[in-house]
């Protein structure tokens, strides 16, 4: 009698395990080959400008991935309503922070009133390994930070140990892999000015640039909305940092990829965020499983990767 229990219940457990294993080949070509576009549209943005863009073309060809990153790249949206409540002001560091909620998405928002205090941090092992982003405003004797920009992985370790593109720390160029190119950048200058557009490393130079790092999509510049229709990169969670006209920095942080609590943000959410709370200037930082604020210490925002905090090359940091 036992004998046959345990036969019945080896059959179910094998059963359920071939059904998961049977889902899990399954699901990527319903994704990808269904006939749910809204489900193609959502998982192409999102994977494509994912560190894992393979995963796309396993499935489709090049031609296909340009279409479906298009198809709402210009269609006109309407603004989503941003609710934001205070959670943290702490008038004696000058800094606020606060929760925001949009249609699909839950994130927060720090402002920063003396911008000559935003610095970006380095990781001290370029090369070698990246570091959290705890890890980078402890560096820095800081008491706050978010992730900055992306990195590369000629070695396949996932590391962060490679900032992408000019990387610029207290006037110094600390890591270029482009050479002489210009590419799309983000940083701070001699007086505190938030700086987007495309510099050389000479230029970033020449314009007396302190703390840079490269990428994009720019947000908004000198006032002006930059992101047409959904903005083409799909749902996903979103760094961004912008400045206000009187200088105030905004670090913007919007969780995603956990369906009871933030599904994500596509690039035209974030710029919204950015336009109700004033910025003259934006962009998007690295975002996916690298969307993270910290402040005293503590990780403020929900976390997507279920291993903690990702290693990262650069951070900018709040400096007391």
């Amino acid at each position: 009698m036992k004998k046959k229990s345990s036969i019945k219940i080896k059959m179910v457990l094998a059963f359920i395990g071939y059904n998961i294993i049977f889902a899990s080949i399954l699901a990527p070509f319903v994704v990808f080959w269904g006939p749910f576009e809204s489900l193609k549209i959502m998982a192409v943005g999102s994977i494509e400008t994912s560190r894992h863009p393979q995963v796309v073309r396993a499935f489709l060809s090049e031609s296909e991935i340009a279409r479906v990153m298009n198809l709402n790249a210009n269609q006109e949206i309407s603004a989503s309503q941003i609710v934001s409540t205070k959670s943290i002001s702490d008038t004696s560091s000058g800094i606020t922070i606060e929760d925001i909620k949009g249609a699909s998405f839950k994130g927060k928002v720090m402002l920063i009133k003396d911008p000559k205090r935003v610095k970006l941090a380095v990781t001290k092992e370029i090369g070698v390994t990246g570091e959290r982003v705890s890890d980078l405003v402890k560096d820095m004797g800081a008491i706050a930070g978010i992730n900055a920009g992306g990195f590369y992985d000629p070695n396949g370790k996932g590391n962060g140990a490679f900032p992408d593109g000019l990387t610029m720390h207290d006037g110094k160029i600390v890591h270029n892999n482009i050479g002489e190119k210009a590419v799309n950048i983000v940083g701070f200058d001699d007086k505190g000015k938030l700086v987007l557009g495309n510099m050389t490393a000479k230029q970033l130079v020449e314009k007396n640039m302190r703390e840079a790092v490269t990428f994009e999509p720019n947000l908004i510049v000198d006032g002006k909305p930059m992101i047409k229709g959904d903005g083409g990169w799909g749902i996903a969670p979103r760094t961004g940092i912008g400045q206000k006209a009187d200088g105030t920095v905004i670090f913007v942080v919007i969780d995603g990829r956990q369906p009871t609590w933030s599904i994500g943000a596509n690039l035209r959410d974030l710029m919204n965020v950015f336009e109700d709370y004033g910025a003259v200037n934006a962009i998007n930082l690295d975002g996916g499983s690298s969307s993270e604020l910290v402040y005293n210490g503590k990780v403020m925002n929900k976390l997507w990767n279920i291993f903690g905090e990702r290693y990262i090359p650069t951070a900018f940091v709040v400096t007391p």
